[in-house]
Parts: C-alpha cells; sequence; structure tokens
C-alpha cells in the first residue's frame, strides 16, 4: 500500500494485487447525511444518484452505464453518515476507462432538471420501500432514538418532504462544499502499474475544485435514562434493536469492543445466537455488532422474533449484557471471538473492491491507515479483562436503547423490564 497527497491535497491511495484478476478505482468524499442540514437531509444521497444521471462527456445516463457494461464492469456508489463512494471494478486492461468513467461522474455532473425531477420519483420509491423492510428500518430508528433531531439521527436517504424541494441549485451549492480536493481520496487496487496509474490519476482530477470544506456539526451524546422508540407495524415477525451508547473511533478500547460485539453475537456460536435461537427457537436471525464514527458510536443487538416470545428476548439480552460485566470470559471463548473476527477480515480483502474499500474507510475517517498484518496484532492482543472493563462502561441503565417495530403499541411493559 502506497499513499502520497497532491499539492491540492487531493489524496491517492495505490494497493497492487498481483495475482489479482481485477482492477477498482474507488473515490470516496467527505460528505454524508452528517455534513447536511435539516432543510437539505437527502441531499448526500440524492446527489450520489444524480452522479450517473448525466455529466458533460457522457450527458445522458445511457452513456455511463453502457460504456461500463460494454467491458463487463462492476459499479456502483454508496452513501453514509460520513462519506460518499464511486466505484468501478473491471479487467485490468480496462482501468483507463474505469478511471476515465469514475473521475467524470465524480468531478463533472451536470445536474440536469429534468433528470433531477425523474429522480425525485426514484428516491422517493426508495424510501418506501425500506419502510416495507423492517429489519433494515428498525437500524433507520434505533439512530434516530439514540440521536433524536440531529444529522447522526436523520435518515441517510432523507425525508419525501425533503427530496421533494431540493433544487439543482442546492446541488451545486452542496458539490461545490464538499466535492473538493482536501475532502477526497482516489484508491485504486488490484493488478495496475503503481507508477503509470498515479500519473493518470493526477491528469484525470487535474481540474477538481479546491476550497475550504464545510465541515460537518458535531454529535452530541445525552441520556440519563433508559428509552424506547416502539413503531406499531402489523407485521408477521417483530424486529428489534437493543443497544447502548459507547464511544467513537478513535478510542483505543474499539478493539476489545470489537470482540466483545463478535462474543455476543458475531455468529452462529456466539452467545445471544445460541441463547435466543438455539436454546428459545424465538428467532430466525440474530447478530450483534459495533458502529464508531467520529465523534460517536454504540454496540447493538439486533433480531427478528416471535411476537409472543419478545419480553423473554429482551430479557435474555439483557441477562448477556450484565454476563459480559460480571463474569470473566473464558480463555477459548475469547479466543474463538479473535479468531472469527480475523478469519472475517481476511475473507473481506480477497477482491480489489473489498480491499479498497478496507484502505479507503480508514483513511476516510481516521486519516490513518493501520494494515491487515497490525490490525490482526491488536486484535489479538485484547485481554479478558478489558473486554470487562469496556462492558462496565457501557452496560448501564442510563446508556440502554430499544427500537422496536411490531404490532404493539403499550410502551409501559417494555419501559419495566428494561434495565440491567
Amino acid at each position: 500500500m502506497n499513499k502520497i497527497i497532491l499539492n491540492n491535497n487531493l489524496r491517492i491511495i495505490t494497493v497492487p494485487m498481483k495475482d489479482s484478476l481485477t482492477t477498482t478505482v474507488l473515490v470516496l468524499v467527505e460528505a454524508g447525511s452528517k455534513y447536511e442540514t435539516k432543510e437539505i437531509n437527502g441531499i448526500s444521497h440524492f446527489l450520489e444518484h444524480m452522479c450517473f444521471k448525466g455529466t458533460k462527456k457522457r450527458p445522458k445516463s445511457i452513456d455511463i452505464s453502457s460504456e461500463l457494461d460494454g467491458i463487463g464492469a462492476r459499479y456502483n456508489a454508496f452513501t453514509g453518515m460520513e462519506y460518499t463512494g464511486y466505484f468501478a471494478k473491471a479487467r485490468p486492461e480496462h482501468f483507463d476507462k474505469i478511471l476515465d468513467v469514475v473521475s467524470d461522474i465524480y468531478q463533472n455532473q451536470i445536474f440536469d432538471s429534468e433528470e433531477i425531477n425523474k429522480e425525485r420519483g426514484v428516491i422517493i420509491e426508495e424510501i418506501n420501500m425500506y419502510e416495507d423492510l423492517p429489519m433494515r428500518r428498525v437500524q433507520e430508528l434505533f439512530t434516530r432514538l439514540l440521536y433524536a433531531d440531529q444529522p447522526a439521527g436523520w435518515d441517510i436517504v432523507g425525508r419525501k418532504e425533503v427530496i421533494k424541494k431540493i433544487t439543482r441549485e442546492d446541488f451545486i451549492k452542496y458539490h461545490n462544499e464538499h466535492y473538493l480536493a482536501k475532502s477526497s481520496l482516489v484508491l485504486v487496487a488490484g493488478k495496475f502499474n503503481e507508477e503509470e496509474a498515479i500519473e493518470k490519476i493526477k491528469t484525470a482530477f487535474i481540474n477538481i475544485k479546491s476550497g475550504a470544506k464545510t465541515p460537518k456539526i458535531k454529535t452530541l451524546e445525552q441520556q440519563n435514562k433508559p428509552e424506547i422508540l416502539l413503531k406499531h407495524k402489523e407485521t408477521d415477525q417483530t424486529h428489534l434493536v437493543l443497544g447502548v451508547r459507547a464511544f467513537d473511533i478513535f478510542d483505543e478500547r474499539k478493539y476489545a469492543l470489537e470482540v466483545l460485539a463478535d462474543i455476543l453475537g458475531g455468529g452462529m456460536s456466539s452467545r445471544l445466537f445460541q441463547k435466543i435461537r438455539e436454546e428459545m427457537g424465538a428467532a430466525y436471525y440474530v447478530n450483534a455488532g459495533a458502529d464508531l464514527y467520529t465523534d460517536h458510536g454504540y454496540l447493538a443487538a439486533s433480531a427478528g422474533i416471535d411476537h409472543n416470545k419478545i419480553e423473554q428476548v429482551i430479557l435474555a439480552t439483557l441477562e448477556e449484557f450484565q454476563k459480559a460485566v460480571l463474569q470473566p470470559i473464558k480463555k477459548e471463548e475469547l479466543q474463538r471471538a479473535k479468531d472469527h473476527l480475523i478469519g472475517n477480515l481476511i475473507i473481506g480483502l480477497e477482491t480489489s473492491d473489498q480491499l479498497a474499500g478496507f484502505y479507503g474507510g480508514q483513511e476516510i475517517l481516521i486519516k490513518e491507515i493501520i494494515n491487515p498484518k497490525d490490525l490482526i496484532k491488536k486484535i489479538q492482543a485484547v485481554k479478558a479483562e478489558e473486554i470487562m472493563a469496556v462492558a462496565k462502561d457501557i452496560f448501564q441503565n442510563q446508556k440502554l436503547n430499544l427500537a422496536i417495530i411490531g404490532p404493539f403499541k403499550d410502551k409501559e411493559k417494555f419501559e419495566k423490564i428494561l434495565k440491567i
């Protein structure tokens, strides 16, 4: 892995894989829902869609898609809370083509008013789709419960009433404020000539805008008692997320937190899976994980469960939280969780796009890169007492949060049992 910073502050990361059958070009930008105001909530995601709707060089969306489809490329874009990404992956001989297309859609959108109006309908249908996917929707409700009416608590896809009002001028202003050299990162991973690739990237991004980046608003953490968000919906299965506030991605305890999350719900041998699915027969899916960002973070367990067993499942989950506080983790279980995390890490780095995402995600968030070998060492170094200390810090009554989608209207019965 090699990283350079150009005179205009554009960052370039190259990750050669000599035996790779593909090459990936990924561009990341420090722009996401946490960089928005309430009046334009959803614009980061909407803008991502618009990047595929035409550029000066490729005026129609079909000009973009047909060019990439014509070389058998895999391409897409994604928007998160803190960054947005655009990528294309193809055979190595098509590097010039995918770099040209990705750099073009990133820098040269025309934001055609007619296309904007068409895409509003697409975005609104996407919002409707997520409403019909309670397994996903409950995750969004959980972050809303945690962070309320601030950017970290808003839906990334936005609200319908805002999407209907966003204008071409809004897109141009947002793009000018955020899609800048200083806040952008270009990655190439896979099989390619490193020296040539860097020179070609410099040429492709020679006209990228410079300027001062508009910062995001810091997320405020505030909670003094357990909180519940209950959404009544006549579903065949209740979906819940039960979790706690933790800390940000810069905290060195994050490795212990990741191991703790894996022990609780990182696989079919995890504590929650064994308890809730195998012993109780109460759920099909059950898992736990940690989500950490630049100024906030949380650990949460998720499950889709039998309506009639919801109280038992909540109590069982809380019991496992408490057990992590009171009982030291045995050596064998600790090592199994570490090996599970490390195995998933290595498997998740097999392809050029996965490797680009691994390095890019670190650079765009923390401006520092830990290579896989060093990351494995940090995971292996986690001690049982460190996990117990993290558990004691996060598993407290005043940090508990529960989001539910299901056929329930009575919040009081859940308030009675939501305590450690």
